[in-house]
């Protein structure tokens, strides 16, 4: 059945369009994912307007070649510059700018690339073993099973950093408060609107992810601008290729840390950074000698490397089957496809099966072409990071405001904007996660109208949230998440304490 599928999803996969904006996907996300503090969230926000006029599998082919095109990217710069293009790309960053110091940057550049594809493909096959059973289970969810379930997804992406927890959880609160403007649905009262009348009709997702990962980022790169202009980039390479030494080196790390990465990305909020860090650290243990990690081991580079890439692909599976975004970046995917009229879901399976399993096939043929472009074009593709920061970031300012304007054609919405990107700035000046504040500014309308018609349901009674074990299960998957951080934590305590 899964094979049938596929190759249906082949079928539409390969017509000229959709092939066109795959292969333009892959490399805008490339490049936006290669240059320092941009990386796919940024670049899905501002190439959002594009996708409007599009039909829905078009675009979230786009969209998903442009979140693997810049998982790719991102260990460009980490490797030439040291600084990492997204967070997903820190861990390239240990290992790989000592290769490139030590005149093995060709060899980075490929094992970077080659890793990314045994992951992003290994992952994808996976996706497709489990994403259908996923979402025939998910049929069962009604309203209460659904409002747990994007409790549990704001609690889990709140509290993934233990120490920012307190900031994550008041992100996530701005970011409902954000999602509460406008008309009830249900009632038809006015809410904070502050007497505007354009913000009747809400205040729209996509300005706000637009204003936090666009102008905030502009923001936030202009107090570096100088420092980033005076570092010299290597312009010339012999073969961009791995030797077959190499390559042993490298394989069983590559296969081992994928799952890895591709479970992490599956749970709501975890992301691609998680999933890099910890695939670094699960090979620096396991290895015979450990203290050549740092200092150039080609291994420590190819194991995050898979597993960021194999995150970004079990990020889509909630989003999908379940309609609950894997990470900020398919929080925004998911807000695009909502404009678009196509609500991701158990539902999407049987009444739009013909886009889900396009979007599956141009995972396989995505990855391939992500390849092609980061291999051999790789010595040709750096030379972006040579574009004065100058000339890129006000590129950027200008994308963000025709994008926005393109959405409502309000003047308004400018004003909201710059709110949000100077909001965006201060986030990441004082480290408040942005991503827990977009996932509730996009989930939280359905979660306050699931809300309210589980209590509609029951007579106005809290006990219906309780009422099955998916429920219940869903409740403590919630707590712990909340708890774990500091059970994690007490552990490492009780650990160093012992040792001395």
């Amino acid at each position: 059945m899964a094979i049938q599928n596929l190759s249906l999803g082949f079928s539409f996969l390969l017509t000229p369009l959709n092939m066109i904006w795959l292969i333009i996907g892959s490399i805008l996300g490339t490049v936006l994912g290669m240059l320092p503090g941009l990386g796919p969230s940024t670049g899905i926000a501002l190439l959002l307007p594009l996708t409007f006029t599009m039909h829905p599998s078009t675009a979230l082919i786009t969209m998903c070649a442009i979140y693997y095109g810049a998982m790719f990217g991102g260990s460009r710069s980490s490797i030439l510059l040291n600084i990492p293009g997204d967070g997903a790309a820190v861990a390239s960053c240990f290992d790989g700018y000592p290769m490139a110091q030590q005149g093995k940057a060709e060899a980075a550049l490929a094992i970077s690339a080659i890793a990314s594809f045994i992951g992003g493909l290994i992952a994808t096959i996976a996706f497709i073993a489990i994403a259908v059973p996923i979402a025939r289970f998910a049929l069962r969810f009604g309203p209460p099973e659904y409002f747990m379930l994007m409790v549990f997804a704001l609690a889990a992406t709140a509290s993934i950093s233990k120490e920012a927890m307190l900031k994550g959880f008041l992100s996530m609160l701005l970011g409902l408060m954000i999602s509460t403007v406008g008309i009830d649905g249900q009632s038809g009262t006015l809410r904070f609107t502050f007497s505007i009348p354009a913000l009747q009709t809400g205040i729209d997702f996509i300005v706000v992810i637009i204003g936090i990962y666009g102008l905030g980022e502009v923001f936030l790169n202009m107090e570096t601008i100088s420092s980033i202009a005076e570092v010299k980039i290597q312009k010339k390479f012999s073969r961009i290729w791995i030797t077959m030494e190499q390559w042993k080196q490298s394989f069983w790390p590559m296969i081992r840390q994928t799952p890895v990465g591709f479970f992490i990305g599956v749970l709501p909020g975890a992301g691609g950074t998680i999933a890099a860090l910890m695939a670094y650290n699960n090979e620096k243990q396991l290895s015979k000698d450990p203290t050549r990690f740092g200092k150039g081991a080609i291994e420590g580079l190819a194991a995050p490397e898979a597993a960021n890439n194999a995150a970004s692909v079990g990020a889509l599976i909630p989003m999908m089957t379940l309609g609950v975004p894997g990470s900020g970046t398919t929080a925004i995917m998911l807000g695009a496809l909502m404009v678009l009229g196509l609500q991701p879901g158990p539902l999407l399976f049987q009444q739009h099966a013909d886009i889900a399993w396009t979007v599956m096939a141009s995972l396989f043929l995505g990855n391939v072409v992500c390849a092609i472009i980061n291999i051999p074009l790789a010595s040709l593709l750096v030379r972006v990071l040579a574009v004065p920061p100058k000339i890129l970031y006000p590129i950027i300012v200008a994308l963000a405001f025709v994008g926005v304007y393109t959405i409502n054609f309000s003047v308004v919405d400018f004003s909201l904007l710059i709110v949000f990107g100077i909001l965006g700035y201060l986030m990441k000046k004082f480290k408040i996660p942005t991503a827990p504040l977009i996932l509730a500014a996009v989930v939280g309308g359905s979660m306050e109208q699931s809300f309210r018609q589980s209590l509609m349901l029951s007579d106005g009674k809290l006990t219906i949230l309780f009422r099955s074990p998916i429920c219940w299960t869903l409740f403590f998957l919630t707590i712990f998440s909340i708890l774990w951080p500091f059970f994690s934590d007490w552990k490492k305590r009780e650990k160093r304490t012992s040792s001395i």
